[in-house]
């Protein structure tokens, strides 16, 4: 059984922690990702929409945005999660994967409710994400904390479903909040 306590504001807590990823972070980012692109039957676009891999501080800090790493008290990157500015008001999250072995437990639940909170600290009053019908459980969150359908063309060629979320007064499902912290 794991000690599921995690990294509060950097500070290490227990077996899991979040941080701003950084340049350095780029081949275990990008290897994480890749690997859960494979399980789904995904294909990795690096020309393209995963393009942003290649510079995660110009692509995400640099615009004002965030890109965050969950990592065990190992250093191993488990989790990945970006906030990728659209304009001053919308923002996109990208980028959210979890390594298979923290999938229902309540991580997926953290770090969106993590990513929600930070947006809004960055003074988003939107947040869109694109993802793909094979990805049912990622559907699943996405509801649960009020994603709507978003209409219009989808940029990304391996998605086929847009969702947003009006950010402006938004308060997490209850039991997000009581779910892991992060």
């Amino acid at each position: 059984m794991h000690d599921k306590s995690a990294f509060v504001g950097g500070v290490q807590t227990g077996l899991l922690g979040a941080r701003t990823a950084n340049n350095n972070d780029i081949n275990a980012v990008r290897d994480l990702i890749y690997s859960i692109l494979d399980e789904y039957g995904l294909p990795p676009d690096p020309r393209g929409t995963d393009r942003d891999l290649e510079d995660l501080e110009e692509h995400y800090m640099a615009r004002g945005g965030l890109f965050e790493v969950v990592e065990d008290t190992h250093g191993r990157v488990l989790g990945t999660a970006g906030i990728y500015p659209l304009d001053e008001q919308r923002c996109e999250l990208r980028k959210m994967y979890l390594a298979p072995e923290l999938r229902g437990q309540g991580w997926g639940k953290a770090i969106l409710c993590r990513m929600i909170r930070k947006a809004q600290e960055l003074g988003f009053e939107e947040m869109e994400l694109e993802t793909a019908s094979v990805l049912i459980e990622a559907i699943g969150l996405y509801r649960s904390f009020g994603f709507e359908p978003r209409l219009g063309k989808i940029d990304v060629e391996r998605c086929d479903k847009a969702f947003w979320l009006k950010l402006t007064d938004y308060e997490a499902p209850v039991d997000a909040a009581s779910s892991k912290a992060l």
